[in-house]
């Protein structure tokens, strides 16, 4: 955890970042934050609930050894649909808690599977309100998984996307989320074909890293607000790639010097008015999953009634099947497309992210 004069130098920082003075902040951080920390937002005052604050990320990751295991759910809440029900995944990396939600439609047949990682300050319960996914999965049958990051791994409980730990195939967070989910798929006999990973901002960041290091679990990913994988190993790195798509030093730490790609179909959503996550994160997260692109670009605008306007453009495999879509939501800040005011980081103006993201989905198997 951190103390009162460790926040005001995060707050501080935050505010030098937001104002571009990248290396006055970073000053201030690395005379004072011996880990690898970064910067995201906390729910602002605004009606539409879209960033426009700063908070800190403060990663403590422990590590503990234990077998793979699943708590069945302990409480459960109904609702006139399906079921949301919670749990507990624990394996040798660690332990995190989860809600998910079974459609009323599910008798024991293999359904695909969403898992859903929620931004900084967030729950699953708040997430799930905000995204509306659980009555989207109502209709197309499908269960939901959101796992719960907790304070004790990082203090906005967002996903540590910038450490090195975390991003690595059975290492860290990517373990314990790509455990949790095969346990899932096991337990109530899922489609293992079709499993989707989807997030928000520091969620969108991990669902990109369990896209590099699991190809062969996830058959397709959205990423909403997020940045690449791979780029960010500290906190200037971080704030940098946050601020503007590259990291602090000279230009290094460009998405081609990454050395990641991914063949996993993506779909991307990205506000062009984002000043938490600068909108060239939009390309750069697009260029890692370039590897399967193979019969061209069509481009499409529209606009919203009452709401935003968009560009999408889409990238087909040599099937002629949507392999990345990338939406750029003209005049949106840093928010879930589309989203409800029933949870934080909503953007109701739209275009609705997550029908598009499950349509998206549905149309791949791996």
């Amino acid at each position: 955890m951190i103390d009162a004069a460790m926040s005001k130098r995060m707050e501080e920082a935050t505010r030098l970042t937001r104002a571009g003075k990248l290396h006055e902040a970073m000053a201030l951080l690395q005379g004072s934050v011996p880990e690898a920390r970064s910067t995201e937002t906390r729910r602002s005052e605004s009606p539409n609930n879209v960033y426009q604050g700063g908070n800190t990320f403060d990663g403590i990751w422990e590590v503990v050894g234990k077998e793979d295991t699943v708590t069945k759910p302990e409480s459960e809440a109904r609702s006139a649909t399906g079921a949301f029900t919670a749990g507990s995944f624990s394996n040798r990396v660690g332990t995190r808690d989860y809600k998910l939600y079974v459609p009323s439609g599910y008798h024991g047949q293999a359904l695909p599977l969403v898992v859903m990682l929620h931004g900084c300050t967030q729950n699953p319960d708040d997430f799930a309100a905000g995204t509306e996914m659980n009555r989207l999965a109502e209709e197309q049958p499908c269960c939901v998984l959101y796992p719960a990051q907790p304070m004790t791994a990082n203090h906005s409980k967002c996903w540590n996307w910038f450490k090195a730990e975390d991003q690595q195939r059975e290492g860290g967070e990517p373990a314990i989320l790509a455990g949790m989910t095969r346990q899932i798929i096991d337990t109530y006999g899922l489609d293992a074909t079709r499993v989707y990973v989807a997030g928000l901002s520091a969620g969108a960041a991990m669902a990109t890293t369990l896209a590099m290091t699991y190809p062969d679990l996830f058959a397709a990913v959205g990423v909403h607000s997020g940045l690449p994988h791979g780029v960010a190993k500290s906190l200037p790195d971080a704030l940098g790639v946050m601020q503007g798509g590259t990291g602090p030093l000279g230009g290094g730490n460009k998405t081609k010097e990454a050395g990641w790609a991914s063949g996993v179909p993506a779909i991307i959503f990205h506000g062009d008015r984002d000043t938490t996550v600068h909108p060239s994160n939009a390309d750069s997260v697009g260029a890692q999953y370039s590897t399967s692109r193979q019969a061209g670009e069509t481009v499409e605008k529209g606009k919203v009634v009452n709401g935003h306007g968009y560009t999408c453009t889409t990238h087909r495999d040599a099937s002629g099947k949507p392999c990345l879509e990338q939406w750029r939501i003209h005049g949106a800040g840093h928010a879930w497309s589309g989203g409800s005011t029933k949870g934080s980081y909503t953007d109701p103006k739209g275009p609705d992210a997550t029908k598009e993201m499950l349509r998206f989905f549905l149309q791949h198997r791996r």
